[in-house]
């Protein structure tokens, strides 16, 4: 089956593309709407580049579409089965991916001030595409689907109930696509059925997040309303006490708008040492800097207190799994994270495996330890191209 992965951002586009759930091609386009755009497609082996300027969404899908061809990736966009779509926010609505139709789209689109930043740009893709290939069939594969299955203990807030019924202020969580892909991942590793597993799956890159999975199903995870919530992130503050907001507001005169930017952009590793990026954050440890080291500490501290309450939350755990830039990349940071772990729920890091470079899925436990422990790239384009498959399959029960 061809498939066709995007994911649209306010001004960028990534694009990859399966046949038959094996990557053949991808492409990115950055800058949208500035003077200068960077277009980039990989196929064959071979890179294409461009610099012409990309003026809007339109004009980016227009280059995009023709990369694919001019790169001979794709001789013809009727050659497409579907167009698998990242959608951020899905709300309540949709505990699983979903063929597009106009009543999705709608939904898609009264979802919007839960996720200002990213589905606007969600939805403009799905749209400029409907409008230029009406018969192509388009599925939308949300983040927040994953979590559907948090009970709803786990899911509500301790606010006025009529809040969840006016406005469904809840616990929604995201990188569901992501925390879905290395479960499934760390099954196979461990030759067992994921609907037997209870695992606690740790996605750290410049947004971080905790899932704590029992049984194949998300029963809790660290971010809610929207992406704020939870981890210690690269410009996000994670959890914080709510009334540091009024505070904020009453003493130093600051604007709703400006705390908010505040917390989304200047905070979490960048708001202690001046950094969102991790590798420098590292660097700048070894170098003795002090704001850096606390910033790591903050940073640690907290992915460890999740392992902790999800451990509790489990009952029993399987493992622990890595994932995403920072979990996949950042020793330091795995190291740190699992220091103490043994004495306490008997995960044991060993140092030498952790201290390897590889790119593929591995173990970095102890033989000894009661735990298991995995690195585990993130693959989240290839879970949608997987989950689009299966949307097709169930819709229009035909075999690709």
């Amino acid at each position: 089956m061809k498939i066709l992965v995007l994911n649209s951002g306010s001004s960028s586009i990534k694009c990859q593309y399966f046949i038959d759930q094996k990557s053949i091609a991808t492409a990115l386009i950055e800058r949208i709407g500035e003077e200068v755009s960077h277009s980039k497609i990989c196929y064959n082996g071979k890179v294409f580049t461009y610099k012409d300027p990309v003026s809007n969404h339109q004009q980016a899908f227009d280059t995009l579409f023709s990369l694919l061809k001019e790169s001979h990736a794709l001789s013809s966009i009727d050659d497409l089965n579907a167009i698998g779509h990242r959608v951020v926010h899905g709300g309540s609505d949709f505990s699983e991916p979903a063929l597009i139709t106009k009543e999705v789209i709608e939904n898609i689109r009264s979802l919007i001030p839960l996720a200002p930043l990213h589905n606007p740009a969600n939805l403009q893709a799905i749209e400029i595409i409907a409008k230029a290939h009406p018969d192509l069939s388009q599925v939308a594969v949300f983040d927040t689907a994953f979590h559907q299955t948090m009970p709803e203990h786990a899911a509500l807030y301790p606010i006025p109930y009529e809040l969840y019924q006016e406005s469904n202020i809840r616990r929604y969580g995201f990188h569901g696509t992501s925390h879905a892909y290395v479960a499934k991942e760390a099954a196979k590793m461990m030759g067992k059925d994921l609907n037997r597993l209870n695992l606690i799956t740790l996605h750290l890159g410049n947004g971080a997040s905790a899932t704590a999975i029992r049984s194949g199903k998300s029963i809790d995870t660290s971010m809610g309303l929207t992406p704020l919530e939870g981890l210690m992130m690269g410009t996000r503050c994670g959890d914080i006490d709510p009334a540091i907001i009024p505070f904020l507001s009453h003493t130093h005169k600051m604007s709703i708008e400006s705390i908010d930017k505040m917390l989304n952009k200047e905070s979490g590793l960048k708001g202690i040492c001046g950094t969102n990026d991790m590798r420098e954050v590292i660097t700048q440890t070894e170098e003795n800097d002090p704001l850096s080291l606390l910033a790591l500490e903050m940073y640690t501290h907290r992915i460890k207190k999740y392992i902790g309450a999800y451990t509790v939350l489990l009952e029993s755990l399987d493992a622990v799994i890595f994932t995403g830039g920072i979990g996949e990349h950042a020793k330091k940071v795995r190291e740190m994270v699992c220091e103490g772990l043994e004495a306490s729920i008997g995960l044991k890091l060993d140092s030498e495996k952790n201290q390897r470079s590889e790119t593929e899925n591995r173990a970095i436990h102890e033989r000894k330890s009661k735990i298991k422990l995995f690195v585990i790239p993130t693959n989240e384009e290839l879970e949608i191209a997987v989950q689009t498959e299966n949307v097709l399959r169930k819709r229009f029960k035909v075999i690709f």
